[in-house]
């Protein structure tokens, strides 16, 4: 069992999660409630990472973070090393890469929350932020909570991408997909079969413990 890259992983998945959830709620809200001019190109850019093929998207997040594009240069002049092959790289690709899985649920979210919650809210004096905080978010918290879900099992399983963008560097971008794949690779089935179950037990964890809030947070706004 290679625990390195499982944590590593689990790592991975955290941070992805923390990042994307601001971001979950702000865009699933925005796209729910707003009519705007270019809502259609925004809301196929935010599902182009679906229909792409990791490694195209990979190669393409390749190409932006390299030592010669503005990203690159920045990030180098600023923290000294380059974006591609570091964790930090594995960060923000994986980021990127799971804007489907956060947006979309929790836009759907928000969207089945009725206009005359939204409304009498208003009415009653409360701010946009407090509106949100105390109407809008409880509703819509199931969409939100699958949102996440789905962003941190996905980003657990993910392979395409972080090799393209990681590649496979023991510690630093070395992940447990990455892992099983070189055990594969190296007729090592046994330990390949250990990780891929215990892969597929956190992920079923995880999702069961989704079912479970949201179980309770519908049976609390009942």
């Amino acid at each position: 069992m290679d625990w390195e890259a499982l944590f590593l992983s689990l790592r991975l998945a955290g941070w992805t999660v923390v990042i994307l959830l601001p971001v979950s709620i702000f865009m699933g809200r925005l796209l729910a409630y707003r009519q705007f001019r270019a809502k259609g190109l925004v809301e196929a850019l935010v599902m182009l990472p679906l229909v792409l093929p990791p490694t195209v998207f990979g190669f393409y997040l390749l190409l932006a973070f390299g030592r010669n594009s503005p990203l690159g240069q920045v990030w180098e002049a600023t923290f000294g090393g380059q974006l591609v092959f570091t964790f930090e790289g594995l960060v923000l690709a994986s980021i990127i890469f799971n804007l489907p899985f956060a947006i979309l649920p929790a836009q759907r979210g928000f969207q089945s929350i009725a206009p005359e919650l939204r409304e009498a809210a208003s009415c009653s004096g409360m701010s946009p932020l407090r509106s949100l905080w105390r109407v809008e978010l409880p509703l819509a918290w199931p969409g939100v909570m699958t949102a996440m879900v789905l962003t941190f099992a996905h980003t657990l399983g993910e392979f395409g991408i972080v090799l393209m963008v990681g590649g496979s560097i023991p510690g630093e971008t070395k992940t447990i997909a990455i892992s099983i794949y070189d055990k594969v690779q190296g007729f090592d089935d046994r330990s390949a079969g250990i990780m891929s179950a215990v892969l597929v037990a956190i992920s079923l964890f995880t999702i069961l413990i989704t079912f479970a809030l949201s179980a309770r947070v519908g049976r609390r706004l009942g």
